[in-house]
């Protein structure tokens, strides 16, 4: 017996033939049915089929073997033959699902990779920001102690992009070997945009005030001015000017240079950078570091957001926020530090609350924006939606709306839309307190002992209830404060964890 391969492409049915002269018998091997058989629905069809042929053997016609002939020699060559034989057209169907979907997530996934690093790159533009200020800084237009290390030594450099938002670069950073975080702006807004920001944004930064000739007595009075329209008509603003004077002069050499003047210009119409300097000797505010224009360096934080675990952007895309917030929970300190962080954050609501320049407003509260140290110790780490009652309701009383859905600054500041009038009042809602209270709600009576649960959730939901517009509002808001901090500094004063 001699076996000889003949190679075929196409489709159709299988056959037998027949050569007299040396009786040789072709025998389908590897079609689209069994071995041997008919398919009455696919038939003989086939892509790349193998015949064998086998001298002296004498089949019957076509069907091949219908009558049950026995194809022990072709079914005993068959495994070294058609090693891949079977079903061929339902194997090439399913190869042609398969690829189809695997191409299908192929591009898919392609597509939101591409629009993720289009928004990465959108949203981090370090590169950018240090052209423009290295630009002005070498050109004698701005100095700051931040200056030399960012453009000359380069000891001052960006690393992991933290920007939400492509007007508000920030990045952790290394300055001589201390950690830090690097903020620097980037466009201009000619309007207040309730929805994204309250203060002027720069694109090409021109810093140009003061001018060239500017005294030292001029300049505190433009400074004075500024302070007057952001905080209001208060009492010691003199004295905020001379710290102001102070932080300017960056080489402290006792005089504030004309670069330097500009550059602290530029900060003071960052809600952030004065509210620094404001509660510069506040525990949970971060120290200011050094700055260079409009950008300037701040302490780190270790943990830079009050709970949860910090995820790739790819992995984070796949995860169904309802999983999300049980993971956040799973990652969070025990519970007596928790309560630690807590108090932080109700002793920070006590510091902008009618501090020693007014009352500030925090309208943005979500856990992404606090921190905390190694000491369990509440830090702030973007306070750019903490801003001053005075500035904001002068801004947003004139605004026109609909209803109270037109009246929201970030995502917490609501006041209500008058309607004879249609226009928004100029008093919010809600005081920081309640939105510190409605934070912590799920934070703190997760894992929380037994025996001050029930009395924990009484007092966070009365804290959530407090209104502005509520009578003895500044009582209601000290004591439910007080009797917050007391509750948990009792459960924890005598634990280890605190």
């Amino acid at each position: 017996m001699s076996i000889s391969f003949v190679h075929r492409v196409g489709f159709g049915f299988g056959s037998l033939k027949k050569k007299n002269k040396n009786k040789k018998t072709k025998l389908l091997l590897c079609s689209s049915g069994r071995l041997g058989t008919h398919d009455s629905s696919l038939g003989w069809s086939y892509l790349s089929l193998l015949s064998v042929e086998i001298k002296g053997v004498h089949r019957h016609p076509w069907p091949p073997c219908a009558s049950g002939c026995s194809l022990v020699a072709a079914q005993l060559l068959r495994p070294l033959l058609c090693p891949l034989s079977g079903n061929l057209a339902r194997l090439s169907y399913m190869r042609v699902k398969y690829l189809f979907f695997s191409w299908l997530v192929v591009f898919v996934g392609s597509w939101i990779i591409y629009v993720q690093y289009s928004t990465y790159t959108e949203l981090c533009r370090g590169k950018d920001c240090k052209k423009i200020i290295c630009d002005k800084y070498k050109t004698g237009v701005i100095d700051g102690p931040a200056c030399s290390s960012l453009c000359v030594t380069e000891t001052l450099y960006f690393g992991k992009c933290l920007s939400t938002k492509p007007n508000n670069q920030m990045y952790l950073g290394i300055w001589d070997n201390l950690p830090g975080v690097v903020k620097c702006q980037m466009e201009q807004a000619l309007h207040v945009d309730f929805g994204t920001e309250l203060e002027p944004r720069k694109e090409i930064v021109l810093f140009d005030k003061p001018t060239r000739g500017t005294t030292v007595q001029k300049f505190k009075e433009m400074v004075y001015s500024l302070f007057k329209a952001k905080l209001g008509d208060q009492g010691n603003l003199s004295e905020l000017v001379s710290l102001i004077l102070t932080v300017a002069d960056g080489d402290r050499d006792g005089q504030v240079s004309l670069g330097e003047a500009r550059s602290a210009w530029a900060l003071l119409q960052l809600n952030e950078f004065l509210l620094m300097v404001i509660l510069q000797d506040k525990e949970h505010t971060p120290k200011l570091m050094g700055f260079c224009g409009d950008l300037y360096v701040m302490e780190s934080v270790e943990y830079t957001s009050l709970y949860g675990i910090s995820l790739p952007w790819v992995i984070e895309l796949f995860i169904p926020s309802g999983f999300r917030r049980s993971m956040d929970q799973l990652f969070t300190p025990s519970w007596p530090r928790k309560a630690k962080i807590a108090i932080g954050l109700l002793e920070f609501v006590e510091d902008v609350f009618h501090g020693p320049y007014g009352n500030f407003l925090m309208c943005d509260t979500s856990a992404k924006n606090l921190g905390y140290n190694e000491k369990y110790d509440l830090k702030m780490v973007d306070m750019r939606k903490i801003v001053p009652e005075t500035n904001l309701k002068e801004l947003i009383k004139d605004r026109h709306c609909e209803s109270d859905l037109d009246c929201v600054y970030g995502t917490d500041c609501r006041t209500s839309c008058d309607q004879s009038t249609m226009k928004c009042t100029s008093e919010v809602i809600q005081p920081n307190l309640a939105k510190a209270c409605q934070l912590l709600k799920d934070y703190l009576l997760h894992g929380a002992p037994s025996e001050i649960q029930e009395e924990l959730e009484k007092q966070l939901y009365s804290c959530i209830a407090l209104k502005v517009t509520a009578n003895q509002m500044e009582m209601e808001h000290s004591l439910i404060l007080n009797n917050l901090k007391t509750l948990l500094w009792k459960k924890i004063s005598y634990t280890n964890d605190s």
